[in-house]
């Protein structure tokens, strides 16, 4: 049995019409004789109010209570995508993440998926033609529902694209592809033909919100191929994420990410001996905050001063954490702010080659923008700018480095 495993994000669902003109799309690669697997975001801005929703009621939602509440957008898109497809003579049923054996962790908000048991689904595609998946949902040991966090349908798609031995999973979104950078922003963005895993994972943890980082993991791991299309461009081809190419690009870099607002954190006065990092970023870990860049300054009097980034969503939960943490290690203060955003150029090979770093620094230094924390990897270079500066940066970059030329 053949099986294709495509995801809908929720621009592409984002109402009725929409979700028919979706269910045309799935009918047409049905009857080539394949099963097709499809898993749904929830419909365009339902999370939104469904967060807005359960802040009206509470200031701190629970955990628990909020994730099964997210998941009932996923849930009303399955089975509406479904009914149209059943209604257009596909055989169809809708699952959710529990029905379709999706087992995760029970960090609520972030779960990580630790197994698939596709019993049910394969059992489904016996009789039917398509299967329609709630994405970013699963169930943990305790049989409670869990999310896997904003952009977790994509999660979902390549997870279970693995699962099922798929030969390449497909991400339809409203964009043609993963573009040199934000085409919102800057308008000589052009899309990729092709981008490598690592290229790719780099782009969507700085900012590029075409897929999500944690489906870039899983396929990279799995070496599943991933193709990225536009749900109403179909005649573009998209771009394909997959292993590294032996060619050597002239230009490295390959593309430029963004984050419009991320929050920033600054410890004052923190002890310089040693265990003092672990002590700041434990507590920090263990209430599950991903931190970004991290500088610490030169001591002076056996003094420092701690600076990190964190996704600005996580920035109150950031700063209740690290107040406890300046009691506890005796630091002076803490400073914070989220008026800052980050610009990254990506490329394989850049630190390898000279020059890259003074042209990106010399760029932004022309255009007036004051860079506040560089960060750097194999494969990128990071500067925290003001917010009101990220979009001259992109714009500013891209054409420094000449991406709108293939």
């Amino acid at each position: 049995m053949k099986i294709e495993v495509i995801k809908f994000g929720g621009s592409s669902v984002a109402d009725a019409n929409k979700i028919k003109h979706v269910a045309n799309i799935i009918k047409e690669k049905a009857n080539n004789n394949v099963k097709v697997v499809v898993v749904v975001s929830a419909m365009g801005g339902s999370t939104d109010k469904l967060i807005a929703l359960a802040n009206e009621v509470s200031q701190e939602p629970n955990p628990r209570e909020l994730d099964v509440l997210l998941s009932t957008g996923e849930i009303v898109t399955s089975t509406l995508l479904s009914m149209q497809l059943n209604t257009i003579s596909i055989q169809s049923i809708s699952l959710t993440g529990i029905q379709a054996g999706i087992r995760t962790d029970d960090a609520y908000g972030r779960a990580r998926i630790s197994e698939i048991n596709t019993g049910r689904i394969i059992k489904e595609l016996k009789n039917k033609d398509v299967v329609v998946i709630a994405g970013f949902q699963g169930f943990s040991d305790e049989q409670d529902v869990t999310t896997l966090g904003r952009g977790g349908s994509d999660t979902t798609a390549v997870a279970l694209a693995v699962a099922l031995k798929a030969d390449t999973c497909e991400i339809y979104t409203d964009v043609s592809g993963v573009y040199t950078a934000d085409p919102r922003l800057c308008n000589k963005a052009r899309p990729l033909t092709q981008i490598g895993y690592e290229e790719m994972l780099e782009m969507a943890t700085t900012g590029a919100k075409v897929i999500h980082s944690r489906a870039v993991e899983v396929a990279a791991i799995n070496h599943m191929p991933l193709i990225v299309k536009n749900t109403f461009e179909l005649l573009q081809k998209g771009t394909i994420i997959q292993s590294e190419s032996n060619m050597e690009n002239i230009n490295k870099v390959r593309g430029i990410a963004h984050q419009n607002q991320v929050g920033k954190i600054t410890i004052k006065g923190v002890p310089d001996k040693p265990g003092i990092a672990s002590s700041v970023f434990q507590p920090l870990a263990e209430a599950n905050i991903p931190v970004d860049t991290i500088v610490q300054n030169s001591s002076t009097e056996n003094l420092t001063d701690l600076t990190f980034t964190v996704a600005n969503e996580d920035l109150k939960k950031a700063i209740k954490v690290s107040e406890k943490t300046v009691k506890t290690i005796g630091a002076a203060d803490l400073n914070s702010t989220n008026e800052v955003g980050s610009v990254s150029i990506i490329g394989t090979g850049m630190t390898s080659s000279p020059g890259y770093a003074a042209r990106m620094f010399q760029t932004l230094f022309t255009k007036k923008v004051n860079i506040e924390i560089i960060s750097t990897s194999e494969i990128r270079i990071t500067c925290v700018v003001h917010k009101d500066s990220v979009k001259t940066a992109i714009n500013a970059l891209h054409d420094a480095f000449e991406l709108d030329v293939e």
